[in-house]
């Protein structure tokens, strides 16, 4: 199963205790995919159009025990227009009365996440998205999570609006909204992995880099010295001069702070750095 499959089935098993909550969560399913109907002899049905056995499973479970109605009958038309008053029409945003508390707001969350959510794997990669309708739903939606603090942004993709997060922290945020505890603390597990090896592959590649660099620059030393030594002569050098050039092609590989300890006295690195340069500058004249 994906990671985004199981926070849907860890949603799909948390029932809140409040009938008002509830109400705002199948409001949700409804709104994002829910669908009304009539059979062939004209009764009344509700149902969910989703892949997801669960969220169906859920959504049924909210109807019974929000409005007492079962998946195996069809519906009274005072028991559909009892749900299509409460719920409103599932083509635009819901009533705001329906989420004007933040623990409806959570379950409204929750039951989109459902419905038309996704997420990435966050060992790959951090993006959950929202697939609305509508530009109404995007936005409302969009505003329902910045009342938490998060901040989501919105695109027209084809024939949907998108409401989508790209930060493991927002992403983070909004599961704890959904109270998702397993699914937060797998996704902050994975982001700790991520980070640790991120910053250990960042530490190899600077090291990597320092280390190139010596090597480079040792290389141009040695070739500065020995251009040196064959056009101008090591006897033509201050004494200063002529013991760095000596010393650093006797040892080519060796870095500015050791080399400077086979001085006598002992050289420290800036000091080795600023001979080393004027013996390059010395090779460069030569050279022009």
């Amino acid at each position: 199963m994906s990671f985004s499959s199981d926070v849907k089935g860890e949603l799909a098993k948390r029932i809140s205790s409040a009938r008002h909550c509830q109400i705002a969560e199948l409001a949700a399913l409804m709104n994002f995919c829910g669908q009304y109907g009539r059979d062939e002899y004209g009764g009344f049905t509700v149902g969910f159009q989703t892949e997801n056995e669960a969220v169906s499973r859920k959504g049924f479970t909210l109807l019974k025990k929000t409005y007492n109605i079962d998946t195996d009958i069809v519906l009274k038309e005072e028991q559909m227009q009892g749900l299509l008053n409460k719920v409103g029409d599932i083509h635009g945003p819901v009533s705001p009365i329906l989420v004007r508390n933040a623990c409806c707001q959570r379950a409204f969350l929750r039951g989109a996440f459902l419905s038309i959510g996704s997420m990435s794997d966050p060992a790959k990669g951090y993006h959950m998205e929202f697939d609305c309708s509508s530009g109404e739903k995007a936005k409302q939606l969009q505003e329902m999570m910045r009342a938490f603090g998060i901040e989501a942004k919105v695109i027209c993709r084809k024939k949907y609006h998108v409401v989508y997060l790209k930060e493991g922290a927002a992403i983070v945020d909004l599961l704890n909204v959904f109270e998702a505890p397993v699914s937060l603390m797998n996704m902050e597990n994975l982001r700790i992995v991520k980070e640790m090896r991120n910053s250990v592959n960042r530490r190899v590649n600077c090291e990597t880099a320092n280390i190139t660099k010596t090597v480079n620059a040792a290389a141009r030393q040695v070739e500065d010295i020995e251009y040196i030594r064959k056009y101008y002569g090591f006897r033509n050098l201050p004494d200063s001069l002529r013991q760095m050039a000596e010393i650093r092609l006797e040892y080519p590989d060796v870095p500015l702070k050791e080399l400077g300890e086979y001085f006598d006295p002992v050289l420290g690195k800036s000091g080795v750095n600023h001979r080393l340069r004027r013996l390059s500058e010395l090779a460069e004249k030569i050279r022009s």
